[in-house]
């Protein structure tokens, strides 16, 4: 075991403070990498504060790793010294069942292993991004185009994959209309995802307070959502992408959908989500679903689009020193876009 420098929660609800925690020595199917950047996704905040079930402490949380490669064990032949890469919310799998086969890792049947706060097959707890170095297996580290800033490459790897899943699954693409609920930190990796694939992109918000921003990235319009909008949008999308953490309502949304379109839950949120009678969607036969994040080929493909058509998010670098107020803002919906820790500082 090694001790590398951290940011960890001590215990449920307490600010997080510098440590050290235990990396493992590199084993032969191991690649180790220092963690330049590491994006903050508001499921961290989540898990330290324990609202997403009980914790073991201490925990570092992140799953937005980007960083350079210091060494690979003796079976790793896709990685090297020095490459840039990347890690997201999954760090171990099966890799046998139908859903690893097929390149859903995060789906396991025998249970995906996450990036922190998850027991590891060797019985162990594991620890996130917000460390200044960290080992995984090579078959959850992916390349970051070297076109890609590491600092803003970072949020793809949570942000990108949650949003490209759905996005690839109901093909968006020419002669598709997209509408994002919401334009905070998920929201704006879509909009400009669905853009570069060639959908015409629309925002709903309950507010006009990012109508610019969104504009500027590339939406054809964008919706302050009220009455007057909801009838003026009847049937009007192929695909609906929900990224708010708050309730809305689902069934005014689903109205919003043409015939055959999908209506796809990604924010998590708090409350249960009420689900519509069978008839809102047998009369035009439309899709309610939600989704995760991708896999780790989808990831790589995901890192590789963003690399040919220059996407990434918009982001707010700060050091470590600052992770505490930063958590205080993202709950505030106070970033734009995304936060990402320069681990360096640490």
């Amino acid at each position: 075991m090694t001790k590398v420098k951290a940011y960890a929660a001590p215990s449920e609800g307490a600010p997080l403070v510098a440590t050290m925690i235990d990396r493992r020595d590199v084993g032969p199917d191991d690649v180790q990498f220092d963690v330049l950047f590491c994006g903050i996704c508001h499921s961290d905040i989540h898990t330290v504060r324990g609202e997403w079930g009980k914790q073991t402490y201490p925990l570092a949380p992140g799953h937005e790793l980007a960083g350079k490669v210091t060494a690979v064990g003796a079976n790793v032949t896709k990685f090297k010294t020095g490459d840039h890469v990347g890690v997201g919310c999954l760090v171990n799998a099966c890799l046998n069942c139908e859903p690893c086969k097929t390149g859903h890792e995060q789906f396991c049947q025998n249970g995906a292993i996450f990036t922190y706060g998850s027991t590891d097959r060797d019985g162990t707890v594991t620890q996130g991004g917000y460390t200044q170095s960290a080992v995984i297996n090579h078959n959850f580290v992916v390349h970051i185009p070297k076109n890609l800033p590491l600092d803003a490459a970072a949020p793809l790897l949570c942000a990108g994959s949650t949003l490209w899943a759905p996005l690839k699954r109901w093909n968006a693409g020419p002669g598709k209309k997209v509408a994002i609920i919401g334009f905070g930190g998920l929201g704006h990796v879509g909009l400009k995802l669905a853009k570069a694939m060639g959908a015409e992109v629309t925002v709903l918000s309950h507010s006009d307070k990012k109508k610019e921003d969104a504009l500027k990235m590339g939406a054809v319009a964008f919706h302050k959502m009220d009455a007057a909008a909801f009838a003026s949008l009847k049937e009007n999308f192929d695909l609906i992408l929900n990224t708010v953490s708050a309730t809305v309502d689902t069934a005014a949304y689903f109205e919003l959908l043409k015939f055959d379109g999908a209506f796809v839950v990604i924010g998590a949120d708090p409350t249960p989500t009420v689900l519509l009678s069978t008839s809102v969607g047998v009369s035009k036969q439309r899709v309610f679903t939600l989704s995760l994040i991708s896999g780790v080929q989808e990831t790589q493909d995901m890192l590789n689009f963003c690399g040919e058509h220059n996407v990434f998010p918009e982001i707010e670098v700060i050091s470590a020193s600052y992770i505490n107020e930063a958590f205080d803002r993202v709950v505030a919906s106070d970033v734009r876009y995304r936060f990402v820790i320069d681990n360096s500082t640490m």
